[in-house]
């Protein structure tokens, strides 16, 4: 009797285990569920964002694309943390985690961990099998299906070793807005991270991924298939010239980076969610502080003729003019300046006030550029004592440019750049890059990537400046959602060469102009300002840039729409800075006693737009509803116009 109320144990815990397990969010609304084929998706509010979608991988130890869950445990995953270089410097997290045991057909397991907050999704691989010692992950199975009439804003994978020098891909695309899943990307390739997506009329949702080291590769969105939907793809083989594995491989115990979804009703979660930086863990720990602020780039305008001494004095006094922290000293500078004189130029802009940031090639085996530096930063010896010499002559900062890809030995690269130079005090800009996936928390010195098409490119052509407007408006919710993004806009020039009187023509206003410098979010702003600035630019444009900070307490989501508006609160030791841009033909009004009251119904508003600044009072006073009352508190902006409203 006895056995067979075991055996009945047993089939009644089996038949428990073969139903769906699910977790949902704290608040209830966002929910997770596993089926016992191994598929996971993601409803909110009870209506579809992820529809059922494989996890899995092949490995070297066995297959794991074709599983059963056999067990699974939820938990609590909590805490807070302080970091001082993205949106919010104080961050509380609260997560629901479900762990799903995947075991194959030979009988080896492996961990799925969801990991579910109020509007994100984070899940991982994790391997602990104590018969290995390492795995090699020879693809990934994992899916993201979106149900019919979600629409996306992708920018696409590029072929590997084309462009410029042979240095894609390098995240610097064009979008493409709300574009169908079934139309294919550009290039065949699929898309880069993160990938945002319009999900009918039920919400958004944008996909990414975070906690990206030197134990793994980057990875990518494949382009959609009609039944599956998209999946993760590895690095290409000719990515790199070729150099490196495309598959990644780990020392066991270990886990995979985690996939994150971030889900709303409306966009705000996305342009809020901190889940890039919750996740993760720091790789080291510095005995270095680090400062951030703002810089001043004579190449963005001024390009390679810039890059000697005289020049780099001029940009020098414009930083101290302008109260900045930096000046950005680009490619060449070891030809056309040389080391000697380095020295002595790091020398005058320590007596202005000045702290300087020296550009490097990332190496030259994996494409065909000329700039230099070059050879430095790729090899561990040759970039210590180079590193060495940066901290003898007091220099804060490198920017290292022109990587080749995704690959795990590329990601060996970018740690171990970041980890050499935290030895020397050296903070780090990356540029012709990857997207930063945690990094901000992970690295101490990491200071920002460009991994988007950035300023660079409006000065290179018309059509750039073209749709600068609608670029814009695009960041806040897509790349600059995840991640610094070391843009390097903020121009006054009207027209974007070193003469102001010839190229590409800027067709924004100076006020949209500053909106950019919070929109977008990075702890060290290189701004596009030239030396005659400080007599043809607006006191007031030139005043606010002063002030305005680089770093953020918080962040508050207002408006917007990808490609056409984009209206951000930002938070600085008490003072709200709300930023709006328009990119679309028709008007975009902003109601200011509407905004004044979201931030308590401060006393004064100083709003920078329309070519002037003024600080005034929302009209309380005119009977409400009249229309003396709508139209005092009424800012209307223009298609390429932009606002800066200052709460106190």
């Amino acid at each position: 009797m006895k056995k067979s109320v075991s055996l009945l144990f047993i089939l009644l815990c089996a038949a428990v285990q073969a139903a769906p397990v699910s977790v949902t969010s704290p608040d209830g609304r966002l929910a997770v569920t596993v089926s016992d084929e191994a598929r996971y998706s993601v409803t909110l509010d009870g209506k579809d964002i992820i529809r059922p979608s494989y996890v899995g991988f092949n490995s070297n130890r066995g297959d794991f694309t074709v599983t059963e869950v056999t067990g699974s445990q939820t938990s609590r995953f909590e805490g807070a943390y302080k970091l001082d270089r993205i949106k919010k410097s104080e961050i509380r997290y609260d997560y629901n985690v479900l762990v799903c045991t995947l075991t194959n057909k030979a009988g080896d397991a492996i961990k799925v961990e969801f990991r579910v907050s109020d509007s994100d999704v984070a899940f991982r691989y994790v391997v602990d099998n104590p018969k290995w010692a390492s795995i090699r992950i020879l693809e990934e199975n994992t899916r993201f299906n979106f149900p019919a009439g979600t629409t996306s804003f992708l920018t696409p994978q590029s072929d590997a070793m084309i462009g410029w020098q042979r240095t894609k891909p390098s995240y610097e695309e064009f979008y493409f807005l709300d574009k169908p899943l079934n139309e294919k990307s550009q290039y065949g390739h699929g898309y880069t991270f993160p990938c945002l997506f319009k999900v009918g009329d039920d919400g958004w949702a944008l996909v990414s991924e975070t906690g990206v080291d030197s134990r793994y590769c980057g990875a990518r969105l494949s382009d959609w298939d009609q039944l599956d939907g998209y999946k993760i793809e590895f690095p290409m083989p000719e990515e790199n010239d070729g150099n490196g594995t495309v598959e990644p491989a780990f020392a066991v115990p270990g886990a995979t980076p985690w996939r994150t979804i971030t889900v709303g009703s409306t966009l705000k979660p996305i342009a809020e969610s901190t889940v890039t930086w919750d996740v993760v863990e720091p790789r080291y720990e510095s005995k270095h502080e680090y400062k951030f602020g703002k810089g001043t780039w004579s190449w963005i305008l001024w390009q390679d003729g810039s890059i000697n001494y005289d020049d780099q004095v001029k940009y020098i006094d414009l930083a101290a003019a302008m109260d900045f922290q930096y000046v950005l000293v680009d490619n060449f500078w070891d030809k056309n300046i040389g080391y000697d004189r380095m020295e002595e130029l790091v020398r005058y802009a320590h007596s202005k006030g000045v702290d300087v940031f020296l550009w490097y090639s990332s190496s030259g085996y994996w494409n065909d550029i000329s700039q230099c530096p070059l050879n430095k930063m790729d090899s561990p010896v040759e970039r210590k004592q180079e590193m060495k010499w940066l901290q003898s002559i007091g220099v804060k900062g490198i920017k290292v440019d022109f990587f080749g890809g995704d690959k795990q030995e590329t990601m060996r690269i970018y740690e171990g750049v970041l980890s050499d130079a935290d030895d020397y005090g050296l903070m780090v800009i990356f540029h012709g890059c990857t997207l930063p996936r945690g990094w901000e928390r992970m690295y101490p010195n990491y200071v920002g990537s460009e991994a988007v098409r950035a300023s660079e490119n409006l000065v290179f052509g018309q059509h750039e400046c073209d749709i600068e407007a609608q670029n814009a408006t695009l960041h806040p919710f897509i790349r600059n959602a995840v991640g610094c993004m070391e843009f390097g806009g903020c121009f006054l020039n009207k027209r974007l060469n070193k003469t102001n009187a010839r190229g590409p023509i800027r067709r924004t206003t100076d006020e949209f102009e500053l909106a950019t410098a919070v929109l977008f979010q990075n702890p060290i702003q290189n701004f596009a300002l030239a030396p005659n600035n400080l007599e043809d630019a607006p006191a007031y444009c030139l005043d606010f840039l002063r002030g305005v900070p680089t770093t953020w307490d918080e962040i508050r989501y207002i408006d917007g729409y990808p490609g056409k508006y984009a209206v951000i609160a930002r938070k600085k030791a008490g003072k709200w800075y709300v930023a709006a841009i328009n990119a679309d033909e028709a008007a975009y009004t902003i109601d200011l006693k509407a905004i004044a009251e979201q931030f308590g119904s401060p006393a004064t508003l100083t709003v920078l737009h329309g070519g002037a600044q003024q600080s005034l009072a929302p009209n309380y006073k005119a009977k409400p509803g009249s229309k003396a009352a709508k139209k005092a508190n009424l800012l209307s902006i223009a298609q390429n116009d932009g606002a800066v409203i200052v709460i106190e």
